[in-house]
C-alpha cells in the first residue's frame, strides 16, 4: 500500500510538471517569436523606399560615373549607421554589385556577384520582394537578407522590368547572446529543419533529420551556409547534444521557420521523485507520531509533576512583577519631578532668551542712533525755516505763500512721525505671536531704518524682490535679523574700494530665501567656525557684543528655517536666511 501511494504520486507530479513545462514553453516562444517578427518586419520597408531613391535609380544608369557612385556610397553607409544593419548594397541586372555601404571596408561587396542568391532572383525575375537567410559569402558573417526590385525613374512600379535590385543585410546574432541565459536549450530552423540560431553552438548548421541529395544540393549551389554539409544533430557526440529530446515548436517569419524549444526532461524527472519523496516523508511522519502519541501517554504523569512546578514557578514570578511595579512607579514619579525641573528651566531660558534678543535690539538702536539723529534732524530743521517764512509771509499779507509753507512743514512731520513709529516698532518687546509675514514689507523697514547709515558710509545699497513672498513668523523678530546682518554688510564693505550690498528675495522648495552679500574682504576660514557662537566677535572693544549672529541663527532656527555663511567666489560674503513658506503660498508653489 505505501509503495503504491509513493509511485503514484511520482506519475502523477510527473505529469503535472510536463505539462507546466509545456505552458511555461509556450509562453517563452510566443515572447521570442514577437522579438523576432518585430525584427524582421522593423526593417521589411527599408529596400522598399531605398528603391525609390532617385540617387539609387540614377546610379544604375549612369554605372561608369565616379562621383554619383561615390554619391550613393556615402548615402547608403549613413542610412546603413541610423538604422543599425550591416550592410546595404546596390547590385545591377548581372548581379554586380555596384554601391554599397561598407564600400571603404577591407571586405567590402563592391564588385562581388550575388546573382547566384535566391533573394536577387526573386526580386529581379519574379519582381516581388526577396528573403534569404545565409552566411555572408564575402563577410562570412551570416545574416537575414531582405530586397527589392529597382525600376527606372519615373516609371510605375511593375510597368518596366527592373533595371537592378537593392538588398539590406540584418544580423540576428544578437538572439543567440539573450539566448544564452536560458538552461533550456532553444533553436531556429529554417524550412528544411538546419538549425542557423541556437544558444547550443554545436547544434548551429545541424539538421534536425538527416537531409536528402536534393536538399543537400540545393544548399550548397545557393551557397546558404558556406558550403558546408550538412548532418543531423543526432550524429553528434552525445556531450554535445544533450537536451535534444522532445521540443515545442512556433512557425515564424516568411520563409517557414521554425523557432523551437526543449524543455528540460529532468526537471519532469526530479519533479515526480520529489513528490514521492514528500509522500514518502509523509508516511514515515504519521508513523513517527504514532510513536510519539505512544510516549505522550507515558509522559502524561510527567507532565503533572512538572504543572506543579511551574506554578510555584509562576507564583514566585508575580511577587517578582509585583516588586518591579513598585520600582517603575517610584522611577516614573522621580521622572515627573525632572520633567517639571527640566520645564521650569526651559521657561527660564526662554525668557533669558527674549530679554537677550530685546537687548540686541537696543544695542543695534544705540548703534544707530548717530544716523536715526541725522535722519530725524534735517525734517526738523525744514520745519524750522518753513515756520520763519510763513511768519514772514502772513506779516506781509502774502497767505498763498504762507499756506505752501505750512503744507511743507506737514509733509516734513509726517516723515518724522514715520520715522519714529519705525522705531517704536521695532524697540517693542515681541509678542512672539506666529503670523504671516511679508517678507519684502519687513526688507523694507529694515533698509529704511539703515538709509542714513547707508548714505553716510557710501555704500550702494541694491534691493532684488523677485516675487512677493510670505512666511509663518514674528516681523519685529525678521526685521532684527535683517537689521544686523545689512549692517554687519555695511561693517564688511567700509575699507573696501568698491562698497556694495545686495539683498535678494527668492523663494525655492517651498523656503523663503533672503540673500545677502557684499563686496568685503570675506570671511577667514579660523573664523567660520565661530561665527555663531555668542560672544565671538572680530570688531573692535566696543564696536559690538559678539551677540548678533548668534541671536538672529537662534532667531531664525525658533521658525524652523536656518542661517548660513560662505564665501563667495568673486570675493566677499554671503548670509542666506531660508524659512518655510507660510501654508498658502507653499500649496500655490
Amino acid at each position: 500500500m505505501t509503495i503504491a501511494l509513493v509511485i503514484g504520486s511520482y506519475f502523477v507530479a510527473a505529469s503535472l510538471a510536463r505539462e507546466n513545462s509545456r505552458q511555461a514553453g509556450d509562453r517563452q516562444l510566443q515572447i521570442i517569436a514577437l522579438d523576432i517578427e518585430s525584427v524582421l518586419e522593423r526593417y521589411e520597408t527599408l529596400p522598399f523606399a531605398i528603391s525609390y531613391l532617385p540617387l539609387t535609380a540614377e546610379a544604375l544608369l549612369h554605372k561608369d560615373d565616379a562621383s554619383q557612385i561615390q554619391a550613393l556610397n556615402l548615402s547608403l553607409q549613413e542610412l546603413a549607421e541610423q538604422a543599425k544593419v550591416a550592410a546595404i548594397y546596390l547590385m545591377d541586372v548581372k548581379g554586380n554589385t555596384i554601391a554599397a555601404s561598407n564600400w571603404n571596408t577591407a571586405q567590402t561587396y563592391l564588385g562581388q556577384n550575388f546573382a547566384f542568391r535566391p533573394y536577387f532572383s526573386e526580386a529581379l525575375k519574379q519582381v516581388r520582394p526577396g528573403h534569404f537567410y545565409a552566411i555572408g559569402n564575402t563577410t562570412n558573417i551570416p545574416g537575414y537578407f531582405i530586397s527589392q526590385p529597382v525600376y527606372p525613374p519615373g516609371s510605375k512600379r511593375g510597368t518596366q522590368a527592373p533595371i537592378g535590385v537593392i538588398a539590406v543585410k540584418i544580423i540576428l546574432n544578437e538572439f543567440e547572446q539573450a539566448w544564452g541565459s536560458s538552461e533550456e536549450p532553444i533553436a531556429l530552423s529554417d524550412k528544411h529543419g538546419v538549425v542557423f540560431l541556437s544558444n547550443r553552438i554545436s547544434w548551429k548548421y545541424h539538421s534536425l533529420q538527416s537531409l536528402s541529395p536534393g536538399v543537400q544540393q540545393d544548399l550548397k549551389a545557393t551557397l546558404q551556409y558556406g558550403g558546408k554539409h550538412i548532418e543531423a544533430i543526432a550524429q553528434l557526440p552525445l556531450a554535445e547534444r544533450k537536451g535534444f529530446d522532445e521540443y515545442l515548436q512556433r512557425p515564424i517569419g516568411r520563409l517557414n521557420w521554425q523557432l523551437m524549444l526543449f524543455p528540460d526532461q529532468g526537471k519532469v524527472m526530479r519533479a515526480g521523485l520529489q513528490s514521492a519523496l514528500v509522500v514518502a516523508l509523509i508516511l514515515g511522519i504519521a508513523l513517527a507520531f504514532a510513536a510519539v502519541f505512544d510516549q505522550r501517554r507515558r509522559r502524561l504523569e510527567e507532565g503533572r509533576l512538572a504543572q506543579r512546578a511551574l506554578k510555584k514557578a509562576a507564583d514566585e514570578l508575580e511577587l517578582h512583577i509585583a516588586e518591579r511595579t513598585r520600582q517603575l512607579t517610584q522611577a516614573n514619579a522621580e521622572l515627573e519631578s525632572r520633567y517639571l525641573t527640566l520645564k521650569q528651566t526651559e521657561t527660564l531660558l526662554r525668557s533669558t532668551q527674549n530679554e537677550m534678543v530685546q537687548a540686541g535690539k537696543l544695542a543695534m538702536l544705540g548703534q544707530m542712533a548717530t544716523g536715526i539723529t541725522h535722519e530725524l534732524n534735517q525734517p526738523l530743521t525744514a520745519i524750522r525755516a518753513f515756520a520763519d517764512n510763513a511768519i514772514t509771509f502772513m506779516n506781509r499779507g502774502k497767505a498763498e505763500q504762507a499756506l505752501a509753507n505750512l503744507e511743507h512743514i506737514s509733509h516734513a512731520s509726517e516723515r518724522m512721525g514715520s520715522i519714529i513709529a519705525q522705531l517704536k516698532g521695532f524697540a517693542r518687546k515681541s509678542p512672539n505671536a506666529i503670523a504671516e509675514v511679508d517678507v519684502q514689507t519687513a526688507i523694507q523697514s529694515a533698509v529704511s531704518l539703515l538709509r542714513s547709515e547707508t548714505e553716510r558710509r557710501g555704500v550702494n545699497l541694491h534691493v532684488y524682490v523677485a516675487e512677493p513672498v510670505k512666511v509663518l513668523g514674528d516681523t519685529v523678530r525678521i526685521e532684527q535679523v535683517l537689521i544686523n546682518l545689512i549692517r554687519n554688510a555695511l561693517d564688511a564693505v567700509e575699507n573696501s574700494p568698491i562698497k556694495e550690498v545686495e539683498v535678494r528675495l527668492s523663494h525655492v522648495e517651498g523656503m523663503a530665501r533672503i540673500s545677502i552679500t557684499d563686496t568685503g574682504t570675506g570671511i577667514p576660514e579660523h573664523v567660520a567656525g565661530h561665527l555663531f557662537e555668542p560672544f565671538f566677535t572680530t570688531k573692535e572693544i566696543g564696536h559690538g557684543l559678539g551677540l548678533g549672529l548668534a541671536i538672529s541663527s537662534s532667531i531664525v532656527q525658533a521658525m524652523n528655517g536656518n542661517l548660513v555663511a560662505d564665501n563667495r567666489r568673486d570675493g566677499g560674503a554671503e548670509f542666506t536666511v531660508s524659512i518655510p513658506l507660510a501654508a498658502d503660498q507653499s500649496n500655490e508653489g
